[in-house]
């Protein structure tokens, strides 16, 4: 399903329910061993889901560990990100001639719990969050802007290093093609002769899921039939 949001220069897998025994790794083990069971659960998962997608694109099983900020690791050659709720889990790798970041994240398709809007969305977005047409199955919009926040921070912060808060990032949907954007409110990033100034990316709603994903080109600027890609301005 989420290979539906992503270019082709994107390899993706993705599982519903437990993962298969021995999903880990013995360097990998370790970092949950005395984790809860469901945390034990969602990273195997997630760390299936890296190798699956990896292998489809010529890479050996390698461990995928942990950066400083829990970010994955990923081997030199590759960029990626993980993503899984209750149930889901999937991951997204690329080469690194090919895309310099990407972004996936899934959500249960439920409404936000009380205050976390507020929490997590500027003022402006919060009253620029589409309307659910009327006779339409209604959309969980709350959890839309949050999904689509953690896709941006999944491709910002490996790429730069720095960190982007909630409020460092304006979101606006577009409700009728499946496309959102994310306009930079701090410095943005060089890229050559580029800054990047913001994100495309694309969302759907599908086997009661939210899903997101954001995708940086290695030619920034770039867009493709995905209509993922990156805002960038010319850099002084």
């Amino acid at each position: 399903m989420i290979d539906a949001l992503l270019p082709d220069t994107v390899s993706a897998a993705e599982i519903f329910g437990e993962p298969p025994a021995a999903a880990l790794l013995p360097d990998e083990e370790p970092l949950v061993a005395r984790a809860v069971a469901k945390r034990q659960r969602e990273f195997a998962a997630g760390r299936w889901c890296a190798r699956r997608a990896m292998a489809r694109l010529g890479f050996p099983p390698v461990p995928i560990l942990p950066g400083p900020r829990g970010e994955p690791r990923w081997p030199s050659g590759l960029v990626g990100a993980l993503t899984h709720c209750e149930g889901y889990a999937a991951a997204a790798v690329a080469r690194s001639t090919e895309v310099l970041a990407l972004g996936v994240d899934a959500e249960p398709a439920e409404p936000l719990p009380d205050g976390v809007l507020e929490a997590v969305a500027l003022p402006a977005e919060r009253a620029g969050l589409p309307r659910n047409s009327h006779g339409a199955p209604p959309l969980p919009w709350d959890r839309m802007l949050f999904s689509a926040k953690e896709s941006v921070y999944k491709a910002w912060f490996p790429m730069t290093g720095r960190p982007l808060e909630f409020e460092d990032a304006l979101l606006s949907f577009d409700p009728d093609d499946g496309t959102f954007t994310a306009r930079l409110l701090v410095p943005g990033w060089r890229l050559g002769d580029a800054v990047l100034t913001g994100f495309a990316g694309r969302w759907a709603v599908r086997a009661g899921l939210v899903m997101t994903a954001v995708v940086v080109h290695a030619a920034a600027g770039r867009a493709d039939g995905s209509g993922a890609g990156v805002a960038a301005t010319a850099a002084p």
